[in-house]
């Protein structure tokens, strides 16, 4: 079961117009944490995305699957989003035996750099034109005050990004 903190932020990105993948990210977010405070392991990153996936459209939020996606992989998406509507009981058993099997794993795939190659793999596979319009449509519903703290934080990082490499700027050469 997500935590409520979860819930209420997924909640807020829906009223804020945010994508379902946006909604879905604080599931993840929340499942990365999990790892990292030991809560239980994980043996990949993409098992933990997944796991954060799976809350999410348990949760009701409407994230499709991708095109790659294995017909196992769609089926599961699909049973998970009926989940979402089905107010069967759970099973105990079932949920302890998850949980244990976790415990067993490692958290090593939740850390910095892990997510960090993750992510910039899974990033290597989409195209530039894709990238841009993800960027333009992230831009459009962020709203003004974001945009401002947005740039706002990105002149402060390149700004410490050329301290560390020695203060040399670019300006006025």
């Amino acid at each position: 079961m997500p935590d409520r903190k979860t819930l209420e932020r997924a909640k807020r990105d829906k009223q804020a117009g945010k994508a379902p993948s946006t909604q879905a990210g604080e599931f993840v977010r929340e499942e990365i944490e999990h790892v990292r405070e030991g809560k239980h392991g994980v043996r990949s990153t993409k098992q933990a995305i997944a796991i954060g996936l799976s809350k999410a459209r348990r949760a009701g939020v409407k994230v499709g699957t991708s095109k790659q996606a294995s017909a196992e992989t769609k089926r599961r998406a699909q049973q998970d989003s009926h989940a979402a509507h089905d107010s069967h009981a759970k099973s105990g058993t079932r949920a302890k035996a998850a949980t244990q099997a976790l415990k067993k794993e490692s958290a090593t795939p939740a850390s910095t750099p892990a997510l960090s190659r993750n992510a910039k793999k899974t990033a290597s596979q989409r195209t530039a034109a894709d990238r841009s319009a993800a960027a333009r449509k992230a831009a459009a519903t962020k709203g003004a005050a974001g945009r401002s703290a947005a740039a706002k934080k990105a002149a402060r990082t390149r700004a410490a990004n050329r301290q560390a490499a020695g203060g040399h700027t670019h300006a006025g050469h």
